[in-house]
C-alpha cells in the first residue's frame, strides 16, 4: 500500500510491518511518499526518488517499474542520496519496491548451472570474497535454504547486486545477471548494513592517509575484515 504524506506527517509506524519512505530529493527533501507494501511503480507517485528511510524492513528496490533492473538492498536506516544504497555509478535510479523477508540464513553456491561442479556452503555468515575461502568467483546457480542474501559482483561488497531469497536458481539469469559473476555474499538481515553506503573510496583514504602502503592495507582489511569469524563448508 502506499501512503503520501508531507514533512510533517509522520506516522506511527506498527510493529512488525515493514515500513519505508521516499522522497523525491536528496537529505530527505521534498515530495515524501510512504510504502508499507509492495509498490510497482512509485514514480506514479513521485517523480523521482532521491533519498529513502527504512523505518523498518529490510526492502529491495528495483531500477525499473515493475521490479526489473538493477536491484538494490535497503535495511533499516537513512540513505540521503543515492551513493548510500549503491557504488555503481551505471545505474542508481530505483523505480519499485517491495520488502523481504528474515529469518536465519543458509546458502548454496555451484560452479556449474543445474547445481552441478564445486559447492559452497554458508551459514549464518557473511563472505566479503569467495576467492579467500577457495571459491573461485564463478557462480552459476545457487540454492537458498533459509534466509534472504545479497551477492555482489566484486569482492567487499561492490559492484551489481543480485537478491535471493528462498528457492532455488538453475541459472545465474534466474537472479537477473548476465554472465556467472559472483565475488562476494552477505546476508540481508532488519538493520542498516554500513551507514555510509558500502563502499569507500581510495581518494577519500588517499586524504586521510599520506602512504599508500598504508591505504591499500586498510582497504584489504575492510575487504576481509569478517576472515576467521565465517562458518562455510566448500565441497569439492
Amino acid at each position: 500500500s502506499v501512503h503520501v504524506a508531507t514533512m510533517g506527517s509522520w506516522s506511527r509506524w506498527q510493529h512488525g510491518q515493514s515500513w519505508l519512505a521516499i522522497f523525491e530529493f536528496e537529505n530527505f527533501r521534498g515530495k515524501k511518499v510512504q510504502l508499507s507494501g509492495e509498490c510497482k511503480d512509485v514514480l506514479e507517485k513521485a517523480q523521482r526518488v532521491g533519498s529513502v528511510i527504512v523505518e523498518s524492513g529490510p526492502w529491495v528496490g528495483f531500477e525499473h517499474p515493475g521490479y526489473v533492473g538493477e536491484q538494490y538492498v535497503l535495511e533499516k536506516g537513512e540513505y540521503p542520496r543515492w551513493s548510500t544504497w549503491t557504488n555503481c555509478q551505471r545505474n542508481y535510479n530505483m523505480s519499485s519496491f517491495r520488502p523481504l523477508k528474515v529469518v536465519k540464513h543458509k546458502l548454496h553456491l555451484f560452479e556449474n548451472e543445474g547445481y552441478e561442479g564445486r559447492k559452497m556452503e554458508i551459514v549464518d555468515d557473511d563472505v566479503p570474497s569467495l576467492w579467500a575461502y577457495g571459491f573461485q568467483d564463478r557462480v552459476a546457480s545457487a540454492k537458498v535454504i533459509n534466509g534472504t542474501w545479497v551477492g555482489y559482483m566484486y569482492p567487499g561488497y561492490r559492484g551489481c547486486q543480485y537478491v535471493f531469497e528462498h528457492g532455488e536458481f538453475k541459472h545465474w539469469n534466474n537472479w537477473g545477471a548476465t554472465a556467472p559473476l559472483i565475488q562476494s555474499v552477505r546476508r540481508v538481515r532488519d538493520m542498516q548494513w554500513h551507514k555510509r553506503g558500502c563502499y569507500i573510496e581510495l581518494a577519500t583514504l588517499a586524504r586521510q592517509h599520506t602512504s599508500v602502503t598504508h591505504c591499500l592495507h586498510l582497504l584489504t582489511a575492510f575487504s576481509f575484515e569478517s576472515i576467521g569469524a565465517m562458518n562455510l563448508t566448500l565441497v569439492q
